[in-house]
Formats: C-alpha cells, sequence, structure tokens
C-alpha cells in the first residue's frame, strides 16, 4: 500500500498538471487575519495559482454583498462607478507583480468602520474563483492616566482612564509585586468614531500596597501601556484608639447584660450615630466652596480668566519693571503673584499642585506656592520668608528654595500636595509622583491664610478645585496621618476627596 503522505503529494501534483492544462485557477489569501492600526495604511493581498497573468483578468475586492465594491479593474482600467463612497480616493491596486497573478488593493487613511471580511474575486474568461480576508484596524488610544480622588471609607479612591481605543483594552491593576487587584467599577463609552473611552476605580485599603500601577493591553495586538502612581503611607486612614475600646465594651455588655438589654443599648447607639452623621454632612455640605482667584490681588501684568481659574501673562509684559521686585541672589527680579480667593482661619486643608516647566531659550521659569498671610505686604521689594508671613517653596534658575535654605532632591516636582494644618499650625508640601516628602513649616502663628502662587511667563490652571473645612475632631479630617518619613515633624490630616491642580507651562 501507499503511505498515506506519498498519496497526497501524488493527488497534488496531478491536480497543479490538471489545472495547467485548463483555464482552470485558484485565488488564494492570507490565512491570517491582517491587523493594522488606526490611521495608517495597508493591502488585501491574493494571488492566482498557478501563477498566470492577470492583466486581462475581471479582479474585484468587495464586502459581504458583490456589489459592496471596494475596487473594480477590469478591461485593463479602474472602475469607479461601482466603487463604495467611503473608499473613493482611499483605494488603489497595486500592480507590480500582476504578470504573475499577484495583485493587491492598497487602503489609506484606516478607519475603524474598515475592520470586517473582505473578498478577492478574479475572472477569466467564464472561469472564476474568490477568496476571503479579514481585516482588523486597532486603536492604541492615550492613557493610562492614574489620579488619586481621595480618602473614601477605610482606604484611597483611585482611578484610571483612557481615550480612543479600539477595540476595547483590557484594564488590570497590579501591586508593586505584579499581584492582580481586582477593579471596584469599569465604565466603557463609544464616541462618534467608534473609538473606546474607559474609566475604571479602585478602593486601596492596605497601606502595604502603596505603589499600584494601572495597564492597558489591545486584544488583537498585544501591545501594553502602563503608568504607575505611589500613595504615601500619610494619606491611609487610621484606626482611632476609641474603635478598640468600643469593641471591647460591646462584648463585656453582650456576655453580662444579656440579649434584651444588649438590643436595646444597640438601637440607641445607632439613632444617635445617626444624628450624628447626618448633622455632619450638613455642616461639611455647608462648609465646602470652590477655590478660585482673587482678581483684586493679581499683579497687574496678570490676565485672569472669566471663571477665575486660569492665569497668564500679558504678551507685552516686561522681564523686569518696577512693581514688586524680590531680592535673589544679587539681582532683582520681578514677581507676578496672585492669592486665592478664600482664606483660611481654622482647619485642616489639602490641594495638588501640577508643575510643567518649559524650555524657551532666554526665559528663567520660576514658580512659588504655598501661603500667606492675607495682609502680607507684597508691593514694593520683599522676600517670600516666614518672617515676612509667606511660608512657601520656590523653583528659581533650577535650584528649589525653601526660605532661608535650599532643597537638594533627586528630581524636581512636577505634582506638589500641599497639606495645610491650621489647629497643629503647620504646612508641608509632598512630591505626589512618588509619594515623598518634600519640606514642613511648623509654628505658623498668623490668624487668617489664603494660597499663594507665582507664575513668571507661565500658564496657571485651577481644575477641580473644592475646599472642605470640617470641624476639629470628626471624620476622617480629624484623623492625624503618619508622616512620609522621619524628617515629617508635623501631624497631618488625611486630605479630602478632591484636588487643586496648577498646571503650569512656558510661554
Amino acid at each position: 500500500l501507499m503511505p498515506s503522505n506519498s498519496f497526497r503529494s501524488l493527488s497534488l501534483i496531478f491536480f497543479s498538471l490538471w489545472l495547467y492544462s485548463t483555464d482552470s485557477f485558484l485565488v488564494i489569501s492570507p490565512s491570517e487575519p491582517i491587523v493594522a492600526m488606526l490611521g495608517m495604511d495597508t493591502v488585501l493581498p491574493c494571488h492566482v495559482s498557478p501563477a498566470m497573468s492577470a492583466e486581462n483578468m475581471e479582479l474585484r475586492w468587495f464586502r459581504s454583498e458583490f456589489s459592496e465594491a471596494v475596487y473594480v479593474y477590469q478591461d485593463g482600467m479602474e472602475q469607479v462607478g461601482e466603487q463604495l463612497v467611503d473608499f473613493k480616493g482611499r483605494a488603489e491596486l497595486v500592480k507590480d507583480y500582476i504578470t504573475e497573478g499577484r495583485v493587491s488593493v492598497r487602503i489609506y487613511s484606516l478607519r475603524i468602520s474598515d475592520s470586517g471580511i473582505y473578498k478577492c474575486f478574479f475572472k477569466k474568461g467564464s472561469e472564476f474563483q474568490e477568496a476571503t480576508l479579514e481585516l482588523k484596524v486597532i486603536g492604541l488610544g492615550s492613557g493610562p492616566h492614574v489620579f488619586m480622588v481621595g480618602p473614601e471609607g477605610t482606604g484611597i479612591r483611585l482611578t484610571c482612564t483612557g481615550k480612543r481605543w479600539f477595540p476595547q483594552p483590557e484594564v488590570q491593576w497590579k501591586d508593586a509585586m505584579g499581584e492582580k487587584i481586582p477593579s471596584l467599577s469599569e465604565v466603557e463609552t463609544q464616541d462618534d468614531d467608534g473609538l473606546f473611552q474607559i474609566e475604571a476605580s479602585l478602593i486601596v485599603r492596605d497601606s502595604s500596597k502603596r505603589e499600584v500601577s494601572c495597564s492597558m493591553k489591545n486584544p488583537f495586538f498585544g501591545q501594553e501601556q502602563v503608568e504607575t502612581i505611589s500613595i504615601p503611607e500619610s494619606f491611609f486612614p487610621r484606626t482611632s484608639p476609641w474603635m478598640t475600646a468600643f469593641a471591647v465594651t460591646f462584648i463585656i455588655l453582650g456576655i453580662f447584660l444579656g440579649a434584651v438589654v444588649f438590643l436595646a443599648w444597640k438601637e440607641r447607639q445607632e439613632k444617635k450615630r445617626a444624628q450624628e452623621a447626618q448633622t455632619e454632612k450638613e455642616k461639611e455640605s455647608k462648609d465646602k466652596v470652590a477655590v478660585t482667584l482673587d482678581p483684586d490681588t493679581a499683579h497687574h501684568n496678570l490676565i485672569l480668566s472669566e471663571n477665575r481659574k486660569q492665569v497668564s501673562l500679558m504678551g507685552n509684559a516686561p522681564q523686569n519693571c518696577d512693581a514688586s521686585v524680590r531680592q535673589g541672589q544679587g539681582e532683582s527680579e520681578t514677581i507676578f503673584s496672585v492669592l486665592g480667593q478664600n482664606c483660611f482661619t481654622t482647619g485642616r486643608h489639602y490641594w495638588e499642585i501640577e508643575v510643567n516647566i518649559g524650555t524657551e531659550v532666554g526665559l528663567e521659569p520660576r514658580w512659588a506656592v504655598g501661603v500667606c498671610s492675607d495682609t502680607a505686604e507684597r508691593d514694593g521689594w520683599f522676600v517670600e520668608s516666614p518672617e515676612k508671613n509667606f511660608w512657601v517653596i520656590a523653583y528659581n534658575k533650577e535650584v528649589l528654595i525653601s526660605r532661608p535654605e535650599s532643597l537638594s532632591l533627586r528630581q524636581h516636582p512636577q505634582r506638589i500636595g500641599v497639606f495645610l494644618d491650621l489647629e497643629d499650625k503647620d504646612v508641608s508640601f509632598y512630591n505626589m509622583v512618588d509619594g515623598s516628602h518634600i519640606y514642613s513649616f511648623t509654628g505658623i502663628t498668623y490668624g487668617t491664610l489664603r494660597p499663594y502662587l507665582t507664575s513668571d511667563f507661565s500658564q496657571v490652571t485651577i481644575s477641580r478645585s473644592v475646599s472642605s473645612s470640617p470641624a476639629s475632631g470628626s471624620g476622617l479630617m480629624a484623623q492625624s496621618l503618619e508622616p512620609v518619613s522621619d524628617s515629617v515633624s508635623p501631624s497631618l490630616s488625611a486630605p479630602p476627596p478632591f484636588m487643586l491642580c496648577l498646571s503650569l507651562s512656558q510661554k
């Protein structure tokens, strides 16, 4: 008996000889899907077997229906009459090897709607054959971008967002050890172009998982993009001592007083807590205010937007003028400063700042952020120092300064967290990129303080700006935070669930 492999080979030889002896042929296309990037170009190749010239054949690439023509070649030229509107001007025939029966259709500027099944049709005389191809268009969008929303319950809420992905990306949270963390929620939407926007949320309750990453991966292409965020340990709420005492008392009362007494006591406690929670919510809702910039305090060369959340320098503003100046390292520099609209006298407050420094030749970017007293002297010549009622850190001539000393950091911070604690009379600054402590001022005795910032030749924008001043000893705001490092002297409270973002970009 003839072996099976030899029999198949012999059959193939006889089939090929039969094709050569007639006008019959086969059309062959790629067996695997063609994967291409959104907005790029791609080709849909087909060829005949056995090899023969296709110059005098009718060639057609179409979608699910024969009449849905992507490209038609007949009588030696392109036939545009039957072509779909979506492909007019975007499809052409690649016929460098048409004499060998190998041709392709190139599609330009791929769209999401181009994904799907295609067929290539070859006809010679009365003989015709077709083959099927699959095109997968993918979009690697922007992101992921990870943000810390703020405290929630016993943990910290994080969000991870991405835009303009196709198909829908796979989202995965991981800790520093690479262990997967399931998302709390995921919300996906599609825009008019069919691209996906996605937002995933996570609540981190374990203070040991301070470094968390969010990745988005395209399921077709396998390409993955990752962003990591570091959470300072002091952001995690601590369990108050009275919680343990209450639990012990609760158990003792349950044992000695019995079920009836216990249930009555529990009912009274729940009513009391509900009333306190309602009172606290009403008080916090009254205390919340929007944080904006005060135009009456802005330098005359600054322009504030209508909503008072954006400030920029006038285009014709001089680099040095006889307005407010401060003494630098042996020279004078103009300070373009502005104060926040709100005045802080009690409570604990937090806001976050994003700094992007430009690189234009001839300009020396400078920024400063912190707080000052509402009566601090900003006219004429002044120095931003605690003696003058300024508690700020400043970037000037590639040096980070906290008067009276210069700070030595591995890198200049791009996201800065500011914690103002008027109960403990201190203000601290943190690098929010890696969660490290930058500097703290203690012993602030001045009564009324306001947010203070400067931006030389930059644009400053305030977004998601909310400030809350709960009463001392109530809710998460009253819980002390552990210092990030041994150099942090004050005890600070956990930040409320908001951010104050200042984006500085060189003009």
